[in-house]
């Protein structure tokens, strides 16, 4: 089967705009094959002949800098780059056309301004003349970031509207702003403020998400009379983490399983162990979804792939529409606190460069497990509630059928264990246990099921997981450099001895917390959210005395619930999308599920043995 993600064909192309467009996916689909197979590479030649790759481990994360910067580049060609107010959508006529043209103007103002502060970058990259390996200079690399920001800045005015009048217009209010900006004589002390409020404007209009971040960390640069090139420092320090190849990695490995014939033997062994019991629909739905999340990294792809699969499940149980449509909505963000899940990775990798953290992957990994079963079984047990009448099994258990089910989805079952045991015994190191599972996913979808075919279907996958990430990189790398200007500015400092002034409890403190992170899920989506807020927030927590792993994971089950909290809920514009219904009536399906999981947040954040025992057990 085939997850429906909104994308279209480039089939319906035709000459050479076809040959260009297969071009941009190739680059995609060579650079992830060479991070998954590199890595590999490295561990056999480590075994056998006592000698690794050169400079393996740089190649690899330019090679996800690569992915980022022309996955991005796609996500702005199929327009869909995330955007936080959906304002747009609810206009109509000449009003919507207008909102385009502001917002996209003002977006492809903001992607120049990007272009020019990476040339910047690059050219005191050029100066200290580092190769990066086999004699490449390092800088040659760092060139795809401008040419990615100019194909964004091109893309965004080109899909500003359909007639050639509101592309000009588009294209006319980028110029108009870069001119003011650059010749318009403008104190940069006094219009920053303003230029800040423009770009809310912009935001409300529809503009990217990553055009509201990169914006204001560029007019706080420039406002404050900084070198603005430390934007696109900050976004090639965090594509080049030496942790962050995992991410991509794991999620590749979820996109071979989802597209692949996966969900359906999943699905089945669930149903056969789980559907006899009471409100097993419920279970099984629940226990799939977080399966799934735990490799798609909470993207929405669950929601995606499996809710044609799991909701007729649900209706031919007899579950109101309603319910079924809630528990599919809020189950498909269940596996965000399971390993190797992309925020786990993704918070570890801020918190030690941002916030001065010390945690690792392992700790990180075990420490959610606790809260995510909690969170699971909440989830199942408000499904079998919602039920009502349909609480009865709606079979028997059947031995045969759980064996042969177990049969069937051998391969997939073992997936996790592959990604764990390869993580934690030792012999890999987290990126290299990453290119494992993936190698391990895409064997079992291709040889062993021969679900998806190498030819006409690995490239199509390959290059959707790229798309995702290089959207969600976007956002992350020019977050980091708003959170730059954060720390330099003293906020989290400051923002802390005020904290620690007013509230002297802990337990208000996390209170205070939660409220906040509420706040702050329904504004920002979780990558955002990670970047920006938890060099601020980590800080204040360790003065409390709060553990850092705790804390991590508090934040996290914070952000579970943004996924699902209007106005910029991801989960609810995928299920809106996948299930045909209106933001409206999904918020209302999902709203009893939200106060389930709400509850479920408190009990994590004031019971600390929940997230600790058993990081502390596996490190004795």
């Amino acid at each position: 089967m085939s997850a429906e993600i909104p994308t279209f064909d480039i089939r319906s192309f035709s000459g050479s705009k076809r040959w260009r467009l297969e071009a941009e996916n190739s680059i995609v689909v060579l650079a992830l094959a060479a991070m998954m197979l590199l890595p590999l590479l490295e561990i056999l030649l480590r075994k056998f002949a006592a000698r690794g790759i050169p400079n393996v481990s740089a190649l690899v994360q330019h090679l996800t800098l690569l992915v980022g910067v022309v996955g991005g580049a796609l996500a702005a060609r199929d327009q869909r780059l995330l955007a936080l107010s959906p304002l747009s959508d609810s206009l109509k006529g000449r009003w919507r056309r207008a909102a385009a043209v502001l917002s996209q103007g003002w977006s492809a103002a903001v992607c120049v301004w990007l272009v020019v502060a990476s040339l910047r970058f690059i050219d005191g990259e050029r100066r200290l003349s580092q190769e990066l390996a086999l004699g490449i200079p390092k800088w040659w690399v760092q060139c795809a970031l401008p040419i990615g920001f100019a194909s964004i800045a091109a893309r965004l005015v080109w899909h500003s509207g359909a007639a050639f009048l509101e592309k000009g217009l588009t294209l006319a209010v980028a110029a108009l702003l870069l001119a003011v900006g650059q010749w318009g004589g403008l104190d940069a002390e006094k219009w920053w403020p303003a230029a800040l409020g423009v770009l809310a404007l912009a935001t409300v209009l529809g503009a990217p998400v990553f055009v509201t971040l990169s914006g204001a960390a560029l007019i706080l640069f420039w406002g404050h009379g900084e070198n603005v090139a430390i934007v696109a420092n900050k976004h090639y320090s965090l594509s080049t983490n030496s942790t962050l190849p995992s991410i991509p990695l794991f999620t590749l490995a979820g996109y071979f399983l989802a597209e692949g014939g996966a969900s359906k033997r999943i699905i089945r062994v669930f149903q056969a162990f789980f559907g006899s019991l009471r409100g097993g629909p419920a279970i099984v739905t629940a226990l799939v979804c977080a399966f799934f999340t735990s490799f798609t990294g909470a993207s929405g792809v669950t929601i995606l792939a499996l809710g044609g699969l799991l909701m007729p499940v649900l209706v031919s149980a007899r579950y109101p529409e309603r319910a079924a449509l809630g528990l599919l909505t809020s189950a498909g963000s269940l596996g965000l606190l399971f390993p190797p899940c992309l925020p786990l990775i993704l918070y570890v990798i801020v918190a030690n460069t941002s916030a001065q953290a010390s945690l690792t992957l392992r700790e990180m990994f075990w420490a959610g497990i606790g809260p995510g079963i909690l969170l699971v079984a909440l989830t199942a047990w408000w499904g079998i509630r919602s039920g009502g009448e349909t609480k009865a099994p709606a079979h028997r258990f059947d031995a045969r059928e759980a064996w042969a089910s177990l049969v069937g989805a051998q391969w997939e079952l073992l997936v996790p264990v592959v990604a764990l045991v390869s993580m934690f015994s030792g012999w890999a190191t987290p990126v290299e246990a990453s290119a494992v599972t993936a190698l391990y996913a895409l064997i079992t979808q291709t040889v062993l099921h021969r679900d998806l075919h190498i030819v006409r279907d690995l490239p199509r996958v390959m290059t959707e997981c790229g798309l995702l990430i290089g959207g969600v990189l976007l956002i992350l790398g020019v977050a980091l450099g708003l959170t730059h200007w954060l720390v330099d500015a003293n906020i989290p400092t400051v923002l802390g001895d005020w904290v620690t002034a007013k509230i002297t409890s802990p337990y208000i403190f996390l209170l205070a917390v939660n409220g906040f992170l509420l706040i702050v899920g329904c504004l920002m989506d979780i990558f955002s959210a990670i970047v920006v807020v938890v060099p601020l927030l980590a800080p204040i927590a360790s003065k409390f005395g709060i553990n850092p792993l705790h804390f991590g994971i508090i934040f996290l089950a914070n952000m579970e619930l943004g996924f699902l909290t209007p106005p910029v809920g991801m989960n609810l514009f995928l299920s809106s999308y996948r299930f045909k219904k209106p933001m409206s009536e999904v918020i209302r399906a999902v709203l009893p599920m939200l106060l389930v999981l709400t509850v479920g947040v408190l009990l994590i954040t004031y019971c600390p043995p929940l997230t600790l025992w058993l990081p502390t057990w596996m490190g004795k």
